[in-house]
């Protein structure tokens, strides 16, 4: 019974490492973290406070992929649609209220 237990729990937490989240939160460090910084807040640049992101998923995809007023170049070149859609659920799962 105890076996059983264990290996369920084994399971979920491999479940849980492949989550969306998971996936983004990756990305963002690989991809994002150095200008937005570590913990989606850069201190002495104009980047954004992600956490504080509007609740707008279209209007961070369109971000992403196109860039943003010459500050944010486009992403949608080296990033795929579902590299995007992990990130989105990494940021708004860190979302401030």
């Amino acid at each position: 019974m105890a076996v059983a237990v264990f290996a369920a729990a084994g399971i979920a937490q491999e479940q849980n490492a492949n989550s969306p989240i998971d996936h983004g939160k990756m990305t963002y460090a690989q991809k994002c973290s150095h200008c937005h910084g570590p913990n989606m807040v850069n201190s002495g640049t104009i980047t954004p406070d992600l956490r504080a992101f509007p609740d707008d998923k279209t209007r961070f995809v369109t971000t992403v992929k196109n860039g943003k007023n010459n500050k944010m170049p486009p992403w949608g070149d080296v990033l795929n649609d579902d590299e995007i859609g992990d990130l989105w659920a990494f940021i708004s799962s860190r979302r401030k209220p």
